[in-house]
């Protein structure tokens, strides 16, 4: 058994569907033109383009012309808080943001405190999740931008963005909502409107698209100024000849996984749950981080193990899973940590990420390595 290759490291990165290769391919060998060009060649890619800005749009309940293609989600976000920065500090100089969001958000939010603006950061409650309360007594007159993921990329846990914009809104603010859902798109059920943000960031690589693509969606009517300027390509929003092979990928990916969505979130959930029962049962001192979650990612943990030694352990067995800490090596998971969870709990986290290619045997077999990992495996002193 040991020579098992099993992938469950999805909220990393997917893999890349064939539906998708061939949407690639196909653009790379025949429609190769630039969509920018008005020869024939040039407006058989603008239709590429369009095309899979409509799959991308409906996926999110949104028009096409509210879609703007980007390198990937650390773009969008970038362009989501420093385009709202620059447009909106005539208003008001306060953020919101949480204590859990992706790096690509805090970090570009770190450089506007060095420039003089004034962040709340808001910290979850045990389920991972930032409250509605917390989110509403935050709110000031001067507050011009919110910037909340939909589901947290480490536990799952799912913020109820919906009901952040109803209060922006009863309040009547000034205040801009920006939501990360690269971890939500085609897995949990939203649209634009139910979120009620006026900027949702999206990635390909994450619904087993292609990686180097993403978008960002801006809703009709939002001002936001180009992140990248030179020939006005995307409306004049974000210029540079569009990646239109990986963007071809990402539309293909979009509208499958749009159309599968609650068959493989139904499948994903029994995986999910089996996996929990079966913890349970052979490994009861595990602990599972948050509930009520994204059924894609399970955070789980071993209290005093290292994540890094398990994660060695059921590499060699074939098993890819990832630590709940994504970059920092060495450094407790800013995100487990902003939960206040017990040092011990988050020195053991794993973060298990699921996709429609997961199978019931490869849980089971991920089970009773682990379990193997426990009963071999020296707790750390």
């Amino acid at each position: 058994m040991g020579s098992m290759n099993i992938y469950f490291d999805n909220a990393a990165t997917t893999r890349v569907r064939d539906e998708a290769i061939d949407a690639v391919l196909r653009v790379m060998r025949e429609d190769y033109g630039n969509p920018s060009s008005v020869h024939n060649m040039g407006r058989r890619a603008a239709a590429e383009l369009e095309t899979a800005r409509k799959k991308i749009a409906d996926a999110l309940g949104a028009q096409p012309g509210e879609i703007y293609f980007t390198s990937g989600g650390t773009e969008a976000n970038n362009w989501a808080v420093f385009g709202c920065a620059e447009n909106r500090s005539r208003f008001g100089n306060h953020i919101i943001t949480s204590a859990i969001e992706h790096d690509a958000v805090i970090e570009p939010i770190k450089k506007l405190v060095s420039m003089g603006w004034e962040v709340t950061y808001l910290t979850p409650n045990e389920q991972g999740c930032v409250s509605v309360e917390d989110f509403s007594a935050a709110l000031r007159e001067d507050t011009v931008f919110a910037s909340i993921m939909l589901v947290n990329n480490e536990t799952g846990a799912i913020n109820n963005i919906g009901e952040y914009s109803k209060e922006i809104k009863r309040r009547r603010l000034n205040t801009v909502l920006h939501t990360d859902a690269v971890q939500g798109l085609c897995k949990i059920p939203f649209t634009v409107k139910t979120l009620g943000a006026e900027l949702v960031t999206v990635s390909a690589h994450k619904i087993h698209g292609p990686k180097g693509v993403g978008a960002l969606y801006i809703k009709n009517g939002v001002k936001l100024p180009s992140l990248i300027l030179g020939g006005g390509h995307e409306s004049g929003r974000r210029s540079g000849t569009e990646a239109v092979p990986a963007i071809a990928g990402f539309g293909e990916a979009a509208r499958l996984s749009f159309l599968e969505r609650e068959e493989t979130a139904e499948a994903i959930l029994k995986l999910r749950e089996h996996i929990i029962k079966r913890l349970s049962k052979d490994i009861p001192e595990a602990v599972i981080i948050g509930q009520d979650d994204s059924p894609f990612i399970l955070s789980l943990s071993l209290p005093g193990y290292k994540s890094e030694v398990l994660m060695n352990f059921l590499g060699g067995e074939g098993i890819c899973v990832s630590k709940s800490a994504a970059c920092k090596k060495g450094a407790r998971s800013r995100v487990l940590e902003a939960m206040r969870l017990k040092h011990d709990v988050i020195d053991g986290a794993l973060r298990v990420s699921f996709s429609r290619y997961s199978t019931l045997s490869e849980a089971e077999y991920f089970v009773r390595t682990l379990k193997k990992a426990s009963e071999s495996l020296l707790k750390a002193l």
